[in-house]
């Protein structure tokens, strides 16, 4: 199964198209909406003011609420964009922007209004295919869950299981610890009055993968296939599988995962530094990691850089509306790209 995300952030609508789907997939649509609601700009005062529906509209692949196995698709309409706010400004590059390579890589015809196809409005459409992701998912019994692991140096309580991260995402601001959410958004306040932003990390899992999806090779290693899948995701700047950078403060004592026979007759481990992948090889524990996602580059402060089309020097001082941190809304993405990624795991 695979996905290829369409659309510009200002303009008419934004999309995907998903092929390989199987067929007769009876669809949440519901579900699929609730997800969608995760992710939505506008319902707080930690991101974006702008507003938008982000009510999918199956066009194909669909037929009598289940999946035909043809291509499909769906388009999200764009509504509250206000494109002049980008017109004083579209030949300054934005620092920490796709702007210069991206009109180094186009010749200068990419769309400059809100970041155009490089916007984090782009990641509506990945959730709608990750929500079907994640409906399949569940029918082999597989689930995926995320919440937010820190913000500017505020960190949440460790992932424990799935019913934690399943009550996660029923909050607005989903992390285990509600204490320290709201430190979390008061540093987020601070940034936006000073106009400035913030960055932080994600930790997601995938339970109920089993032991032996995967490969020490090229193309097929595990934790090649997610990071593949999560680096595409605007604003992943690293990606750290079990205890990650943590395990150069570790000894191999520490640091390996004891194993033993559970009651069921499995090998399991009695603790999951390895993050559920060993040699590029599911090894039956939940599959962890841990994104890092850089701060909103769009700020309200004067910057310094580069007029494109003089090829001078410049100062940038932006208008428009922007997340002060894109961590919140990113977790629905976040675990969108771990369900499509663990789909191509297990060969879906």
């Amino acid at each position: 199964m695979k996905y290829t995300i369409f659309g510009e952030s200002h303009g008419p609508a934004i999309g995907v198209t998903l092929t390989g789907v199987p067929a007769g997939i009876a669809l949440d649509l519901e579900e699929i909406g609730r997800e969608m609601a995760r992710r939505a700009p506008g319902q707080n005062d930690w991101s974006t003011p702008r507003k938008e529906a982000d009510r999918p509209e199956i066009l194909s692949g669909v037929f009598e609420g289940k999946t035909t196995g043809s291509p499909l698709c769906a388009v999200i309409a764009n509504g509250d964009t206000r494109s002049g706010d980008y017109a004083r400004t579209k030949d300054l590059a934005r620092p920490g922007h796709a702007d210069y390579p991206a009109f180094v890589r186009y010749g200068g015809c990419n769309d400059y209004r809100g970041g155009g196809h490089f916007s984090g409005r782009l990641t509506a459409p990945l959730v709608f295919a990750g929500a079907v992701a994640k409906q399949i998912l569940a029918l082999r019994g597989v689930r995926v869950g995320a919440h937010i692991s820190s913000i500017y140096g505020v960190s949440d309580e460790a992932l424990e299981d799935w019913d934690s991260l399943r009550a996660a995402a029923d909050k607005p601001f989903p992390v285990l610890d509600d204490a320290k959410g709201e430190q979390m958004r008061a540093a987020i306040t601070q940034a936006r009055e000073e106009q400035d932003s913030v960055g932080g990390s994600i930790e997601c899992a995938v339970f109920g993968l089993p032991a032996g999806l995967g490969s020490p090779d090229f193309g097929e290693n595990a934790e090649g296939i997610f990071s593949q899948y999560l680096f595409a995701v605007p604003a992943v700047k690293a990606v750290a599988f079990g205890a990650g950078t943590a395990f150069s403060l570790m000894r191999g004592s520490e640091a390996n995962d004891p194993l033993y026979m559970d009651d069921g007759g499995s090998v399991r481990a009695e603790q999951n530094c390895a993050g559920g992948i060993n040699g590029g090889i599911t090894n039956g524990m939940p599959l962890v990691f841990e994104v890092t996602m850089r701060p909103t580059p769009s700020i309200a402060r004067p910057q310094f850089t580069v007029d494109l089309a003089r090829m001078e020097n410049a100062v940038l001082e932006l208008q428009g509306r922007h997340d002060p941190c894109v961590v919140p809304r990113a977790v629905p993405v976040i675990e969108a790209a771990a369900a499509l990624a663990a789909c191509e795991l297990m060969g879906i």
